[in-house]
């Protein structure tokens, strides 16, 4: 596979660089692999710190910035980053009121998470942590117990981070962060596999003329696969996997919905806005109403043709809160 790469070894670090050249108004420590909002610590705000594997761009160094995250830990590509630069970004964002740790539910940011937490909290930090586990396709997969995180995470990060800055305390943001977690679900589709810079082949066997229902955003199978099928069609099943999710749901969650259309990489917009007019068709076939959308390549994995569809039962007060204004590399609005 040809890569715009100087080599595999040095490809997140290089991000970086290029990540900090091109806004400045972060602090991006390449070597310890650190994304911070330069103003993080000012104000008295509650800090809110992601990470996770390097691959999934933007999320989450994407999102760093005023009315989302605090800070951001990039790991190697699809690798949980380490306790280290956990604890370190939680040093960086701290100003007195604690620290909020979004977690998307794989086992290596699991346990590196709840290690950096005690690590911190022995420095002092107080530090709570919320699990995203919003994916309906399958459970217990390859990387996981329980559900995976995926598209929710950036959900849970806008609409916590607009709580924190606004002054939210630690319990009142922790708390908005699990009620849009848990009013959450996702599904995605992959028309073709990724390729990691270290391997330079597709990461898992998908023949032509066949896509994978429900993959993972590490190329994770997923519920089965199928001959390919039209976007109306694909709409159909990840539309109406998470709505029945959403109806199982005790109890049953109600209301309008934020909707994400994303791309997996390598998914022009050009297709994207084509499967968001069958997604909205299927919405609008169900009887449920729109609040607010938005379609474009968030939470990737390398170069997979593909898509995902994530909904959040979303109240007046997190409506309020999505349309609070957010300044960062990947998403901005209302400044």
């Amino acid at each position: 596979m040809k890569m715009l790469i100087n080599s595999p070894q040095t490809v997140v670090a290089d991000a970086l660089r290029g990540l900090a050249a091109a806004h400045p108004d972060l602090d991006v420590d390449a070597e310890a692999r650190v994304v911070v909002r330069r103003d993080a610590r000012q104000g008295g705000r509650v800090g809110l710190v992601s990470g996770g594997g390097s691959g999934h761009e933007p999320l989450h160094a994407g999102f760093v910035g005023p009315g989302m995250l605090s800070a951001a830990c990039p790991g190697e590509v699809f690798t949980s980053p380490v306790p280290d630069q956990m604890v370190r970004a939680a040093k960086a964002v701290d100003s007195g009121q604690g620290v909020l740790f979004v977690v998307k539910n794989y086992t290596g940011d699991v346990l590196n998470f709840d290690m950096a937490a005690e690590l911190a909290e022995e420095d002092g930090i107080r530090v709570e942590r919320v699990l995203v586990n919003d994916d309906v396709a399958v459970t217990d997969s390859l990387y996981t117990a329980g559900r995976r995180g995926t598209g929710a995470t950036l959900f849970v990060e806008k609409i916590a981070g607009a709580a924190a800055e606004e002054g939210a305390p630690l319990e009142q943001v922790v708390a908005v962060a699990r009620q849009v977690n848990e009013a959450s679900g996702s599904f995605g589709v992959a028309l073709s596999a990724c390729t990691t810079p270290a391997k330079g082949t597709p990461t898992f066997d998908l023949p032509d003329g066949e896509l994978e229902l429900g993959i993972g955003i590490h190329g994770e199978p997923g519920r089965e696969r199928r001959p390919m099928m039209s976007a109306g069609e694909i709409a159909e099943v990840a539309v109406g996997s998470v709505l029945d999710d959403m109806a199982n749901a005790a109890p049953a969650a109600d209301g309008p919905v934020l909707a994400l259309v994303n791309g997996m990489g390598a998914t022009p917009l050009l297709e994207l806005y084509g499967f968001h007019a069958e997604v909205a068709r299927v919405l609008a076939a169900r009887g449920v109403q729109v609040a607010r959308t938005l379609v474009g390549n968030y939470v990737t994995s390398l170069d997979m043709a593909g898509c995902s569809v994530t909904l959040c039962r979303a109240n007046e007060e997190m409506l309020r809160l999505w349309d609070a204004p957010v300044q960062t590399a990947a998403l901005r609005w209302g400044r």
